[in-house]
């Protein structure tokens, strides 16, 4: 099951004399990626080097680095902490003696590790949109019916009869929802996909 953070985490690490800050946060889109990278580099460092992933999307940059020693590990990174919709700046201050290639690549993406490991992360939940209509009286049950089970009501349409709704909730709860809002209305309310 892949997670995500529930917010900004850091981690710091001197590597042979080279100063490295891992910094990792939760992405909803590639824009807020980007946004995320610009505001978290550091101008005055050696190097900003990043990489995110959102869903079948990523990418990464090795800022100057040779290449595929900076970006593809702290993506590698990411994907071994089974993360998902996480950006990860990783900035490092030269301190005179080279790491070579493999140091690099251990240096980079050992820093994200770390800094995702010691992250607070939460699983991400594949839900599900249904619709449904309820009365008016058996709003505040239902809401608190797909609330209790993880789901997320995501629209409401008030009618002259009632109130159509569309909800999300994840797969493996849709017959435990579908039976409770059953006897919450002797039948009346249906799920549909």
């Amino acid at each position: 099951m892949p997670f995500t953070l529930t917010g900004l985490c850091e981690y710091r690490e001197e590597i042979r004399r080279s100063r490295f800050i891992a910094l990792a946060a939760p992405i909803s889109s590639s824009a807020e990626a980007q946004t995320f990278i610009e505001q978290h580099s550091d101008l005055n460092a050696s190097h900003n080097c990043w990489a995110w992933k959102l869903a079948d999307q990523y990418r990464s940059s090795d800022d100057g680095e040779p290449g595929g020693t900076a970006g593809r590990p702290i993506l590698a990174a990411i994907e071994a902490q089974d993360c998902d919709q996480v950006a990860v700046v990783v900035t490092r201050w030269y301190g005179g003696i080279q790491l070579g290639t493999g140091g690099l690549a251990r240096a980079y993406g050992g820093s994200a590790n770390k800094c995702l490991q010691g992250a607070e992360r939460v699983a991400l939940i594949t839900r599900v949109p249904l619709s449904c209509a309820c009365g008016f009286n058996e709003l505040a049950l239902v809401k608190l019916r797909v609330t209790e089970l993880g789901g997320l009501m995501l629209e409401e349409s008030f009618t002259a009869n009632g109130v159509e709704l569309l909800l999300a909730v994840a797969e493996a709860q849709i017959d435990t929802l579908q039976s409770q809002l059953a006897d919450l209305s002797r039948g009346r309310i249906l799920l549909q996909r």
